[in-house]
Order: C-alpha cells, then sequence, then structure tokens
C-alpha cells in the first residue's frame, strides 16, 4: 500500500510539472510580444504593460489550477 501511496505521489507530481509547462511558455510567448510592441511603439508602454500583467496573471491561474487539481485528486 505504501508504494501505491509513493507511486501517486509521483504521478502527481509529473502532472503537476506538465500542466506548468502551458502557462510557463505562454507568458514567455506574452512576455517577449509585449517587449516587441513597447521596441516598435514606445508611447503604449503603459497600455501594453498594463495588459501583458493581466495575461500573465491569468496564465499563472492556469498553472495554481493545475498545482490545485493535482491535490485534489490525490
Amino acid at each position: 500500500m505504501d508504494l501505491l501511496a509513493a507511486i501517486s505521489g509521483n504521478l502527481n507530481t509529473i502532472g503537476y510539472g506538465l500542466a506548468a509547462i502551458g502557462p510557463g511558455i505562454g507568458v514567455g510567448i506574452l512576455v517577449g510580444k509585449t517587449q516587441e510592441a513597447i521596441a516598435r511603439q514606445p508611447e503604449l508602454r503603459g497600455s501594453l504593460m498594463g495588459t501583458m500583467f493581466v495575461g500573465a496573471g491569468l496564465a499563472e491561474a492556469l498553472a495554481l489550477f493545475g498545482l490545485v487539481v493535482g491535490f485534489i485528486w490525490n
């Protein structure tokens, strides 16, 4: 029974790692594209940064959701 619990814990860790890949890639693309946009039109910096922070927050919420689901299904 202890072996089954250890395997289940390891699978939860792998599952959360996979759940964090998507938001990590998404935030990386988001920040990169925002930097490109700021380089092209510096006068829109404030508006672009605000929108970027909202998008990054939503993407990170997906990673936290993956963590919570891992604990709930445990």
